[in-house]
């Protein structure tokens, strides 16, 4: 039986450090090749091999692939919402050459599978904003938008078209006490717990009642490692599957703090995030990938503050 060798590429990154992490634990350290631009995160250190790549270099990457018999990739190498509208063209081109170059080697070296992830930032203005559902109108606004909406037909299309087994989770707003975020519009999420917990006060970038879907770190990883093990067959989407956990506001999450921390203040100070996230879905309906493989989140507001703040 041929083993299953894995790349992670993008493995620095807010998602990459812990699903390289639990793919490790779930492969084998040897058989999960952890790749990224920036120097080696702290917490991958000595767990697996690591290698120094630029996704945007096809010629290496594909060397790599076959020289470490690649079987599958998980390409977590992007620019972010906020960060994506200071250099939109920049944006464009890493986010879309670099999902190309992956399912083009996929193609060639017939890889088992592949992960790409997409994102609410599809979503636009003219999208229903309460419980989104997983076929709508997708007209996103952002550059990061544009380029994942882009990159979920792509995606469909390489399946359709070659048979490349590629899958895709439209994540929420991430929140995560190991890796730090990396320039999202969700980010104030993962901000205002290191603030409360070192200054007591935050001053939120989202208005006070912005409503945007997020999730717990342990489950978008458990969510991406389910959907990559669930069998061929039951995957009935190829462009990108919808993904819930909670829905909150800056004002509730500062409530739940409090609860923990009484002494905690929050201050609104919207900037050019708001909006970013006013375009944004406020809830998700993720029925399709509950029915096709059998997702259910584990945690709400209440129990992901308190493990948050146990853990800073």
């Amino acid at each position: 039986m041929k083993k299953d060798k894995i790349l992670v590429i993008g493995a620095c990154g807010q998602i990459g450090v812990e699903l390289t992490l639990a793919l490790r634990k779930m492969y084998g350290d040897a058989n999960v090749l952890a790749s990224d631009l920036r120097e080696e995160h702290d917490l991958l250190k000595g767990t697996g091999p690591y290698v120094s790549l630029d996704v945007m270099n096809k010629e290496m990457l594909h060397v790599l692939v076959i020289r470490h018999n690649i079987t599958q990739i998980y390409l977590l190498a992007a620019i972010l919402s906020a960060t994506g509208e200071k250099n939109p063209l920049l944006a464009w081109h890493i986010n879309m050459q670099s999902l190309l170059n992956v399912l083009d080697i996929a193609k060639e070296e017939h890889l088992d599978k592949v992960y790409w992830p997409s994102s609410i930032a599809v979503f636009g203005p003219n999208s229903p904003m309460q419980e989104t559902p997983q076929h709508t109108i997708i007209e996103p606004t952002t550059i990061y938008g544009i380029s994942k909406f882009a990159g979920e037909r792509w995606c469909e299309y390489y399946n359709h078209r070659y048979g490349v087994d590629v899958r895709s989770l439209r994540y929420p707003g991430l929140i995560s006490y190991k890796s730090a975020p990396g320039g999202g519009t969700t980010d104030y999420a993962v901000e205002i717990f290191h603030e409360a917990k070192e200054h007591k006060k935050y001053t939120s970038f989202l208005s006070e009642d912005t409503y945007l879907p997020m999730m717990y770190m342990p489950d978008a990883i458990r969510a991406t490692i389910e959907l990559m093990e669930a069998d061929a067959s039951k995957i009935t989407i190829r462009s990108a599957y919808n993904l819930s956990a909670m829905s909150f506001s800056p004002k509730e999450i500062a409530a739940e703090i409090k609860k923990h921390i009484p002494e905690f203040t929050i201050g609104y100070e919207p900037d050019y995030r708001q909006q970013i996230a006013d375009g944004w879905p406020n809830s998700m309906d993720d029925t399709m990938a509950r029915k096709d493989w059998g997702w259910k989140p584990e945690y709400d507001l209440a129990k992901m503050t308190k493990d948050m703040l146990d853990h800073i």
